[in-house]
């Protein structure tokens, strides 16, 4: 019985105890640690304070006054508590706070990093297999020197990234259209990768339709056709009619695929940052932000509301723009949701199998496509900023009369206003033939580095456009390829906006060929680019141009008189002050910041050496037990330490960035 009472007693006691100690610990060091370690900290607090005690303590405990005995006590447990904070800052620098997870999150997590090793290790022998190892080692060895070779790399490449699955062919796509990032061997290599899976059974499918719409799938539809249209790796199309007699197309998330990709998408962005920590290549073209952009992408293509969203924006900017014979379907918002989406169902042929029906409408007819479905283009990037991004021959469907139905808007491109600007004044440059104009246009689109050669990018320009604009010249895609080349070489950055645009005149370019062969795109936009300058810049909307800028402009003239007096005022009175915020920059405070901690990590390694010197030469000092002294303790702790700062100190300073 009284050990029960005893054992009731204590462990409360020593729970409280703990807490105390863990709280004084924290608000000692004043910063937020990590309560596991902090608890553990405590712990270690009781256990040294009993040593330290007998440590100080005289031969004759009996000699020791009531007074003596709270004092010593005190003071082991505040140098215990010392020892315990010095354990937790050696901790806090070997393994930061946050760095490793916690136990639930260990418990809970178990089952996904072993999903997450195994995935890994896959990726490894597929990489391995394919001879691409090389590549994610610091230093992989010169690169391909020759077109041959090249073309073998990526040869390589495809089949990994075909291998890896849906997520990686996906990623291996959006590839071929950097072309300001890859070599011409590499993207076309990429291009012939294709996104075939088999069908999902018409049982899953089913089960999927009627979690979403919440009741039996022939109460929704009328008729519904089992075999799919379509079937890729993110979903398949289903063809079906709603009860009052409307043809529509079902679109269908595959079951699974979102934990596959998040899965995948986890594996990219932990390999894009072990990359660009490794490896220079990778940084050079940001890994990290490109899978970034690639994560987000596809995270919105898993997302059919998002589709829904843009089915019906892109709607409102075809209606609000002439009627040029394209179109999109109707989405069907009470019958969509996050992994069904319902719209109309479009008559007519995709184009990449409507040459006989394209062949009956004639070339004039032809021709007068393949120029609407561009006008509508430019309409969608310089007036509304909201585009198709993947415009090629599968996304679009031919009617008998020729009118056009753009699908899969699951991804689009936005602009904001300055962008489509600076597009149009390129557009405007390019038809006078002003390498000026086209240069400063450039620069407004694109990430320029801290210094650029302006007159050489303005005399390499000035040959591209010779090359490629001039009258006659009909390289559309070559044009584009070779304007992102010299964006490279000048070392200038395509957000992803601006080269979403690009891609998609690069991609377009194929489909009007097959609208309209030999159709100049490059001819065509710049007479449309210089057709809407002289619009813009027509009698009957100069009034209208004008009041607008006015408008922008009045704000700013209204409060320029009363600053220029106060700015007089103050120079009167010699109060002119001008405020500069030093390191304003975030690499100039990197920069300090780390010098700062180079030099306290020195200044602190070097007291603690000095320290630990002078104790090891003071003898033992109050004994905490028969071979082992408080000193010599101190002052081997104080020499690791010294050792362990010095080093870090040192590996920074010789290590090669």
């Amino acid at each position: 019985m009284e050990t029960t009472i005893s054992v009731i007693v204590f462990v409360p006691t020593m729970a409280v105890t703990v807490w105390l100690l863990a709280v004084v610990i924290r608000r000692l060091l004043g910063v937020r640690l990590g309560p596991v370690r902090t608890i553990l900290a405590a712990v270690l607090v009781l256990f040294l304070t009993p040593p330290i005690i007998q440590g100080f303590a005289p031969p004759d405990p009996a000699t020791v006054g009531g007074g003596e005995a709270i004092l010593l006590s005190a003071v082991s447990i505040v140098i215990a508590a010392l020892l315990a904070m010095v354990a937790l800052v050696i901790l806090e620098v070997l393994l930061p706070t946050g760095s490793l997870p916690g136990p639930l999150e260990l418990w809970r997590g178990a089952g996904r990093r072993v999903a997450r090793v195994r995935r890994y290790w896959t990726i490894t022998r597929i990489a391995l297999r394919h001879g691409l190892g090389r590549f994610l080692r610091e230093r992989g060895g010169p690169g391909p020197g020759s077109a041959a070779s090249r073309r073998r790399l990526g040869r390589s490449l495809r089949m990994a990234l075909d291998e890896g699955g849906m997520t990686f062919v996906k990623l291996g796509q959006q590839l071929s259209t950097r072309r300001d990032m890859l070599p011409a061997e590499f993207v076309d290599e990429l291009t012939t990768l294709q996104d075939r899976v088999a069908p999902v059974p018409w049982d899953e499918v089913a089960g999927v339709l009627a979690a979403e719409l919440g009741r039996p799938v022939d109460e929704a539809f009328a008729w519904i056709d089992p075999e799919p249209l379509a079937a890729a790796s993110v979903a398949q199309v289903h063809a079906a009619r709603l009860p009052d007699g409307t043809e529509v197309v079902v679109k269908v998330r595959r079951p699974g695929v979102a934990a596959v990709v998040e899965r995948d998408l986890d594996i990219l962005e932990r390999l894009a940052r072990t990359l660009e920590a490794r490896t220079a290549w990778s940084r050079s073209f940001g890994a990290r932000r490109l899978v970034g952009g690639f994560a987000e992408a596809l995270r919105e293509e898993l997302d059919f509301t998002v589709e829904r969203d843009n089915l019906q924006a892109m709607a409102a900017v075809l209606a609000a723009s002439p009627d040029r014979g394209v179109g999109v379907p109707v989405p069907y918002p009470a019958l969509s949701s996050e992994r069904v989406l319902v719209m109309q169902r479009l008559p007519g042929t995709p184009l990449g199998a409507a040459a006989p029906l394209l062949e009956r409408l004639g070339d004039e007819r032809r021709a007068a496509i393949a120029a609407g479905l561009l006008d509508t283009m430019l309409d969608q990037v310089l007036v509304h900023g909201l585009f198709h991004v993947d415009l090629h021959p599968g996304n679009l469907l031919v009617a008998d009369d020729g009118a056009l139905g753009m699908l899969d808007l699951g991804s689009v491109g936005r602009l904001d206003t300055a962008t489509r600007v600076a597009i149009g004044q390129l557009l405007g440059a390019l038809g006078r033939g002003d390498s000026v104009a086209v240069s400063d246009a450039l620069l407004q689109l694109v990430d320029r580095p801290d210094t650029v050669d302006e007159r050489e990018l303005q005399r390499a320009l000035g040959a591209l456009i010779v090359r490629y604009a001039a009258p006659g010249s009909t390289a559309g895609a070559t044009a584009v390829a070779g304007l992102l080349r010299t964006f490279t070489s000048y070392g200038l950055g395509v957000p992803p906006p601006v080269a979403a645009v690009f891609r998609a005149f690069a991609t377009l370019e194929g489909t009007l060929g097959l609208l309209m062969p030999g159709f100049d795109l490059v001819g065509y936009a710049r007479s449309a680019g210089g057709r809407r300058i002289a619009e813009a810049l027509a009698p009957d909307r100069l009034p209208g141009t004008l009041e607008e800028e006015l408008a922008a402009l009045l704000p700013v003239l209204r409060r320029l008189p009363r600053r220029v007096d106060r700015i007089g005022e103050a120079l009167e009175q010699g109060r002119l002050r001008v405020n500069v915020r030093l390191f304003a920059d975030d690499q100039d405070r990197l920069l300090v910041t780390g010098l700062l901690h180079r030099s306290l990590l020195t200044v602190i390694g070097a007291a603690a050496g000095v320290m630990a010197v002078l104790l090891l030469g003071m003898g033992k000092g109050p004994e905490l037990s028969d071979s082992l002294g408080l000193f010599p303790l101190l002052g081997y702790g104080l020499l690791v330490v010294a050792v362990v700062l010095i080093l870090r100190v040192l590996v920074v300073i010789f290590r090669r960035d």
